[in-house]
């Protein structure tokens, strides 16, 4: 398969913490071909950086390859990584869609994180690396504004 790859098709614990987390990058199957891989992680969790209270999220990452595409058993460790990270939600949706930008170098990549209440307020945070490629059918993310349960 691919050399370079140290997680895939073997036991591996979960990282302590995103800096300790290994995101990996294979080549692009399609190199040339505009389309969009969507990664949805409806059960994201980290801490409240100032309690240490649970938080969680539905994160959705929406990105057009280039070069390389995103392994996704290390993308799965690396957001695991986070369950014991305190961060405040901004943070984590951003710090999440910027490493993947580095390790991939995308032509184009937005994050969506729907974040569940704290302290009664839902935080939903976006973020994107700029227009997305002309041509191309972006579907919507499909998570509801959050009404209450």
């Amino acid at each position: 398969m691919n050399e370079t790859l140290t997680q895939l098709g073997q036991a591996t614990p979960i990282p302590a913490s995103p800096d300790k987390a290994v995101l990996e990058k294979v080549a692009n199957p399609h190199p040339g071909t505009l389309y969009v891989a969507r990664f949805a992680a409806p059960e994201f969790t980290s801490l409240c950086p100032v309690t240490g209270q649970p938080d969680f999220a539905h994160l959705v990452i929406d990105y057009v390859p280039d070069g390389w595409i995103v392994e996704s058993k290390s993308l799965k460790l690396y957001l695991a990584s986070f369950r014991n990270h305190g961060a405040f939600h901004e943070d984590c949706t951003l710090a999440i869609g910027k490493k993947i930008v580095e390790t991939v170098q995308p032509q184009w990549l937005r994050i969506g994180g729907y974040w569940y209440p704290r302290g009664g307020i839902p935080i939903d945070v976006f973020w994107q690396t700029g227009e997305p490629p002309r041509g191309l059918w972006i579907p919507d993310q499909g998570v509801a504004p959050y009404r209450g349960r």
